[in-house]
């Protein structure tokens, strides 16, 4: 008589094995995930104007992202400011923790020197401004996606005699962060984000000629119509979204003042 056909048995994975699988497959997917992150920072970057362009405007004008001292009205065409929302306690007391993170992290920068040796690089040096952007390209990307009050995008610095003096520092979202992801980081009630918008740019190469008391951060042109008309290049908005602080300071206004 004929015995039934036993059934195959099916070797057995280690548990290890499993988790190694698991991990690699995780690991892929977030390697993906990394791969279009940085294809859509990248196209974001390919939109921003070149270094050319903002060191023409620099020659010309002084620095751009000191916009805040143009004269009145020009500011209000190329700034956008997040609107101040109702004072409340739990916002005062998480400003406060922002505010001790931030100071104990940036100690070790009171020497410029080993900003630039971790990676900040400064931002038009050779040319005079209000202050100087010491800026880390790492701390850009990661705080377009979460935000860390000790990995400011920049440390702000004021030349001295013999180098630089650290008097604050910059945080930076993505330009499409709303009122409440921007609250969230920073409580509107207590600083205000600001942004560079409706900003026209000569062509390439052309900057030599343009005429930058309309063109630029600071110009005049302040709409795509008027833009197209001179055959410039029209941003609706420039950069992410900023925040200055100076941890340093003894009142909250002083320290989220801009």
């Amino acid at each position: 008589m004929r015995r039934p056909r036993q059934p195959k048995r099916t070797k057995a994975v280690p548990s290890h094995m499993g988790r190694q699988r698991h991990r690699v497959v995780f690991g892929s997917v977030v390697l993906f995930l990394c791969m279009l992150a940085v294809a859509a920072w990248s196209d974001a970057e390919n939109d921003e104007p070149r270094h050319e362009d903002q060191a023409m405007e620099h020659h010309h004008q002084g620095d751009a992202v000191e916009s805040m001292t143009m004269e009145h009205q020009h500011r209000e065409l190329h700034m956008k400011w997040t609107p101040r929302r109702p004072a409340n306690t739990n916002d005062t007391e998480r400003s406060e923790q922002i505010v001790r993170a931030l100071r104990a992290s940036l100690e070790k920068y009171r020497d410029y020197r080993v900003a630039m040796r971790e990676g900040f690089e400064p931002f038009f040096p050779q040319i005079v401004q209000p202050h100087y952007h010491f800026t880390r390209k790492l701390n850009g990307f990661k705080a377009a996606f979460r935000f860390d009050p000790e990995e400011p995008a920049s440390l702000l610095y004021k030349k001295t005699q013999d180098g630089y003096e650290l008097i604050g520092a910059m945080y930076t979202a993505g330009r499409w962060a709303g009122e409440d992801k921007l609250n969230a980081r920073v409580p509107l009630s207590v600083a205000q984000w600001h942004a560079h918008v409706n900003i026209c740019l000569p062509q390439r190469g052309t900057g030599q000629q343009a005429d930058w008391t309309r063109f630029g951060f600071k110009g005049s042109i302040a709409t795509k119509t008027e833009c197209d008309q001179v055959h410039g290049r029209f941003f609706p908005q420039i950069y992410g979204w900023m925040l200055h602080v100076h941890p340093f300071e003894t009142s909250p206004e002083k320290i989220w003042t801009h």
